[in-house]
């Protein structure tokens, strides 16, 4: 059995974020930074697993959609701002 159509519909929501808005903000960071952005705020935001992306249109409710994006966003925000801080602890020891 295949289960390669299966994906958690927060992992386009993160990636979206961090290539629209974050790599701007970032722009000297590289792209393990942005990797590991991504691992560390899916790993704090729920699981939300569909096969097609039109299943979404069906299954939320109305304004589920606007939620999930904030959320995603201040997941993704605070994730950033962490990981920079880590980075910049570390070069200075």
């Amino acid at each position: 059995m295949n289960f390669a159509s299966l994906y958690n519909y927060y992992e386009h929501l993160v990636f979206d974020y961090i290539n629209g808005t974050l790599v701007g903000q970032f722009k000297d960071q590289d792209e393990e930074f942005f990797l590991d952005v991504a691992c560390y705020s899916l790993t704090r935001l729920p699981s939300r697993y569909i096969r097609h992306e039109i299943d979404m249109i069906y299954y939320l409710a109305p304004g589920e959609q606007e939620e999930m994006e904030k959320r995603v966003e201040s997941t993704v925000s605070s994730a950033a701002k962490f990981i920079s801080k880590r980075i910049i602890e570390n070069s200075r020891s």
